[in-house]
């Protein structure tokens, strides 16, 4: 099974389960009613800002850790002045 048909299935699963519990239809035996209906409702924006700060993070880690990757640096300059070279053929200003 592809990764995308496993996170589908995966978060259907979780969210139909949310759903059912903030509409309390399943009722949640270890946590007071109270509370709960105050936690419920926000667990989605703590989720999206968490995804927010992980996706942060990891782009900022592989652009910190770039240089540990002297072949992808290389060709990386090399398509860079390739581009360039193709825009200068173009009659495009280039730096």
């Amino acid at each position: 099974m592809a990764r995308l048909h496993r996170v589908s299935i995966y978060s259907s699963i979780l969210i139909s389960i949310y759903l059912l519990v903030l509409f309390e239809v399943l009722p949640i035996t270890l946590i007071d009613v109270s509370i709960a209906q105050e936690i419920l409702p926000v667990i989605p924006w703590w989720l999206l800002v968490s995804f927010g700060s992980y996706s942060l993070w990891s782009l900022g880690w592989r652009v910190f850790t770039f240089r540990d990757c002297p072949e992808a640096y290389h060709e990386l300059l090399q398509e860079i002045n390739e581009a360039k070279n193709d825009l200068r053929s173009r009659v495009v200003t280039v730096d």
